[in-house]
């Protein structure tokens, strides 16, 4: 374990306006504590930012002690890059500032907003930002990454909808990315995770959405799966273009709009969120009601910001938590059978098998426009999850979460994977998920802004140049 002097950390605290934890400081512990449970790091030092200039402090710091870094946003990951062990933490959790603008239907927030800010800044204008489906997520890691949600069918990823973001590169180089301003950095950022520097601005495009949208779950218990699966597969097919879709598999929640007797048990939902009023989503209702009755259904008007935090309560901070994720270009029979398989095969009612439907406006995007791996064509994003706060059950989840992966691997499509479900990374899946072309163009682009790799922990993009 890396020990820093006192004296060799003062001078870092002098002139920083944020604050700076060690190890021998109240409130480190608390400092390094992350979303996943699992994760037990003891950084050097965490720097906890107040602006651009501080992060340039941060890395000239760990330049001088030969430090690793890592960049802490929301803090909500399975994989926990933003926590290191034996380096620097730069932390962005102070830069939460968010401006909308209602005549350019623009927003801007700092690096360390959460989505559940930003959806609540934007809905108090009617507007929306695509983003993901925990609102505990930080704004920073899932935008870098992608940004598979809710809005994905209607107004592409969270990447698709970035305008420009601030970044400080590993030089401490402060620097505008946009089409316009440094204009390879910005197509490198937009879905090269964080190999590029660290952003402490991000500027959005909004979309009118809410304050009401429609909701729709349908529960099927495992008895049914079979049959279930594709009843659901063949009714995400004619869904209407915009609509947001997506098919579970997890355990019934112990709400009051379930039946006692299934409280807790696991089976399949099939969730449509409806943004074009009430008529369109009764119509898709009333398709499924008369294809396959559900156990149970909830279909109401919630707010927009309701639908965001859906899933919050399955993930609260602390849990032990793993995933693996792989994208199939269409749920096939075969793919089918080995979801009913293993699906009964989890042991923690918390673990879950969310899977995206990409297609509507994602599909609208070139596929050179941004660098997110894999091509715009439909395909569904399928993640697997093993989350409990019970250690016995974790171990157990963690094996079956690869078992599933191993089983569903064949039926994968060419792109192997999104980043941001990854929590295992190694230089040939991260390669395979962007492509070869992408991945040979995000090299030459970090040999430009990173030639030492200083950005290397996470989804890394190894530089095109020798270190």
């Amino acid at each position: 374990m890396t020990t820093l002097d006192t004296k060799d950390v003062t001078p870092l605290r002098r002139g920083f306006a944020g604050t700076v934890f060690t190890p021998a400081d109240d409130g480190y512990d608390d400092a390094r504590k992350i979303w996943n449970g699992q994760i037990d790091r003891h950084p050097a030092v965490i720097a906890q930012v107040a602006g651009t200039a501080d992060v340039a402090t941060a890395l000239a710091f760990a330049r001088e002690h030969g430090l690793p870094v890592s960049v802490r946003g929301g803090g909500h990951s399975f994989g926990g890059f933003s926590m290191c062990d034996d380096g620097v933490v730069i932390d962005l959790s102070a830069l939460r500032a968010i401006t909308v603008d209602t005549h350019t239907r623009t927003i801007r927030c700092g690096g360390g907003t959460t989505w559940a800010e930003l959806d609540a800044a934007g809905q108090q204008e009617g507007l929306a930002v695509p983003g993901g489906t925990i609102s505990d997520t930080g704004i920073g890691g899932l935008t870098l990454g992608g940004g598979v949600g809710w809005l994905t069918a209607r107004h592409g990823l969270s990447v698709d909808n970035l305008l420009s973001a601030d970044v400080v590169t590993a030089d401490g180089v402060p620097l505008h990315a946009s089409v316009d301003e440094n204009a390879d950095l910005f197509w490198a950022l937009r879905g090269g995770a964080g190999n590029f520097g660290v952003v402490t601005e991000f500027e959005f495009r909004a979309h009118p959405v809410g304050p009401m949208i429609e909701l729709g779950l349908f529960f099927w218990p495992l008895a049914q799966g079979p049959e279930a699966l594709r009843f659901i597969r063949d009714t995400l097919a004619t869904l209407p273009p915009t609509m947001g879709a997506m098919l579970v598999g997890l355990n019934a929640p112990p709400a009051d709009f379930v039946p006692r007797e299934a409280h807790f048990a696991p089976g399949y939902a099939l969730v449509i969120a409806g943004f074009e009023g009430p008529e369109e989503h009764a119509e898709v209702v009333a398709q499924v009601r008369r294809g396959l009755p559900a156990a149970f259904e909830l279909v109401t008007p919630i707010p927009y910001v309701g639908l965001q935090q859906m899933l919050d309560e399955a993930a609260p901070r602390g849990l032990l938590a793993y995933e693996k994720g792989l994208y199939v270009d269409e749920l096939s029979d075969e793919v089918l059978d080995v979801i009913a398989e293993y699906l009964p095969r989890k042991s923690s009612p918390l673990s879950i098998t969310p899977m995206f439907v990409m297609r509507g406006a994602y599909c609208s995007v070139a596929e050179d426009a941004t660098a997110f791996g894999g091509t715009r064509t439909p395909k569904v994003a399928v993640n697997l999850a093993a989350t409990t706060a019970d250690p016995q059950e974790f171990e157990a989840d963690r094996e079956w979460v690869r078992a599933f992966w191993t089983a569903l691997t064949p039926f994968a499509s060419s792109a192997s994977g999104y980043v941001n479900f990854m929590t295992e990374y190694d230089e040939n899946r991260v390669r395979a998920a962007y492509g070869a072309e992408k991945y040979d163009r995000l090299a030459l682009i970090k040999a430009k802004y990173d030639p030492g790799n200083v950005f290397h922990l996470g989804a890394n993009i190894r530089p095109a140049v020798a270190v």
